[in-house]
């Protein structure tokens, strides 16, 4: 699977947030969207993941327009929510029942060491986070889209994240960071 921009430019107003970006991003390969605070780097992930719509250019998924694609998914971020009102057993059933699931709930939150009968709401940020991430290791998806992944995250967590990240072979990986340890673990880079 390959991804491509050409010209990708976002604007709120009058103002570029970025503009003629042209990256190529394709499967078993990761890339770290670098930048400043304030370059772009979370509105760009959000643009070549279809979330929003560039303001010039276009995303092509294996050269077909992103809308017309047929590929599986996910995005994580700070920002992105997930269903507190569920247990995490309930949270990880209802996602399989749109993605395959790698191996079973039980498996996900010992992997994760989170417990599976306790509402998501009363976990931590950092046990939210995991929660997060989990829908990226252990179900199936060709794109993964991580904004800021280890925010949040104690050691544990991180050295937990970084394991799974290694077991990512054949998906196409795109981390939007300026943590320097996230980075270096990413094979390219597309400066902002």
């Amino acid at each position: 699977m390959t991804i491509t921009g050409e010209n990708i430019g976002k604007k709120y107003g009058r103002n570029w947030i970025f503009r003629d970006q042209d990256f190529e991003m394709n499967s078993g390969i990761s890339t770290a969207i670098t930048g400043k605070n304030g370059a772009g780097k979370s509105t760009l992930l959000q643009v070549i993941a279809g979330y929003l719509t560039p303001s010039k250019g276009e995303i092509l998924v294996n050269d077909t327009k992103i809308d017309d694609s047929d590929h599986s998914s996910v995005f994580i971020g700070p920002y992105t929510e997930i269903i507190e009102e569920f247990t995490l057993e309930e949270f990880l059933n209802f996602h399989g029942k749109f993605k395959k699931a790698r191996c079973n709930p039980k498996e996900m939150a010992d992997s994760a060491s989170l417990p599976l009968k306790k509402l998501i709401g009363e976990f931590s940020t950092g046990m939210k986070q995991r929660t997060k991430l989990i829908t990226a290791f252990f179900y199936k998806n060709d794109v993964i889209f991580m904004d800021e992944p280890t925010s949040n995250l104690d050691e544990e967590g991180f050295i937990w994240w970084e394991n799974n990240l290694e077991k990512l072979k054949n998906q196409i990986l795109v981390i939007a960071s300026n943590d320097k340890r996230e980075i270096e673990l990413c094979e390219n880079r597309l400066d902002l």
